[in-house]
């Protein structure tokens, strides 16, 4: 195998791959990336037999062949080297030459039959959907998934199909987002797969908000997206997501209208008093003024009180000042509406006029 390459033609794949490289490995091979050179392009494989990644780029391919050779340390080689250097890759035997300018270095590989990578995945489905789309579904429902749960379930993101629509749900179960958007050419048929926490980071790292259609394979086990010359593969987490649609308020009778920055605002001052491990807030709402209240262990108190457009009865309602704080900022619109049922149950949080995206935050006891 031998390979001439424009520095940023091996490095730019091997950015893309290498987030699913871990430092620490139990597996040697794990911690290798398989170069795979033919017809004029090169292609770099990453795992953690979880996630799999492979990005391509085109390149000068002298000699055909693959070969594994350590992810980080070619990677660091690569940045290492001035912009436009010609780089030189020679597999002479059981060592993988890296040559440039007046450098050179001599890698370790194992062989590309020990890597372990996904073929084929027998997709259910392919749905459509413009990158830009289905990064906003990641965007606006990732910090609700559980981490470490033992409803391991939780652990990860739905991805639901149905006629029309690809909806994204997350929940650890004290709160829930849900976001979807419009499939311009529908779906196949009404499907719901997990994918695991690492797979959603890493797809959110590589995706941009490019108008570019996406093909999205959902398999039984896997899920595939081509995105340009980055091909990403990730195993599904095998369970039963929570029935969600239960859990979100159908129409709460209590609606209070507010202005996004001023309520968030209100809430990072309050905060910074309240208990420190259950970060407790109090809602005290009347007509047109909600009154915001923390206390902490050291007795100390913070009280803010925002103007809103609100007119039903009193009621009072403690909740978790991170939940709200991370559904606010996921809510796009200048304004933002909260609906309450009663002083036990979970607010639903959304955009002002637009319902693609929802939030329900389950209240706390104080």
């Amino acid at each position: 195998m031998k390979i001439i390459a424009k520095r940023e033609a091996i490095l730019s794949p091997l950015q893309a791959v290498i987030g699913v490289v871990e430092r620490k490995q139990t597996m040697p091979i794990l911690a290798n990336v398989l170069l795979a050179a033919k017809g004029g392009r090169l292609s770099i494989t990453a795992t953690d037999l979880e996630v799999e990644l492979v990005a391509t780029s085109e390149v000068d391919v002298q000699r055909s062949g693959e070969i594994t050779v350590p992810g980080r340390k070619l990677l660091d080689i690569c940045r290492a080297l001035p912009e436009g250097t010609e780089i030189t890759l020679t597999l002479e035997g059981e060592r993988m030459l890296v040559r440039a300018r007046k450098s050179r270095f001599t890698l370790s590989t194992l062989p590309a039959s020990e890597f372990p990578t996904v073929e084929e995945i027998n997709a259910e489905q392919t749905v459509k959907v413009a990158q830009k789309d289905f990064k906003r579904l990641l965007e606006k429902t990732h910090f609700s998934m559980a981490q470490q749960d033992v409803r391991y379930y939780l652990n990860g993101l739905l991805l639901e199909t149905s006629a029309k629509l690809l909806r994204s749900v997350a929940t650890d179960g004290h709160r829930l987002a849900l976001c979807e958007v419009e499939l311009p050419e529908g779906a196949k048929s009404g499907q719901q797969v997990i994918v695991p926490r690492k797979g959603v980071l890493e797809l959110q790292r590589i995706l941009g908000n490019e108008d570019q259609v996406l093909a999205v394979s959902i398999g039984i086990n896997h899920v595939r997206v081509q995105i340009g010359d980055i091909r990403f593969t990730s195993k599904l987490i095998d369970g039963r997501f929570p029935e969600y649609s239960r859990v979100i308020p159908a129409n709460p009778p209590r609606l209070v209208a507010a202005v996004r920055d001023d309520l968030r605002q209100a809430l990072q001052r309050a905060v910074i008093l309240s208990n420190e491990k259950y970060r407790g807030i109090r809602f005290a709402l009347k007509t047109s003024v909600l009154t915001i209240q923390a206390h902490n262990p050291e007795q100390e108190e913070a009280e803010e009180e925002v103007e809103v457009g609100y007119t039903g009865e009193e009621i009072e309602i403690g909740f978790n000042v991170n939940y709200l704080l991370d559904a606010l900022a996921a809510v796009d619109s200048t304004d933002v509406q909260i609906g309450l049922t009663d002083g036990n149950s979970s607010c639903l949080i959304r955009a002002g006029s637009d319902s693609s995206c929802r939030f329900v935050v389950m209240p706390m006891r104080l």
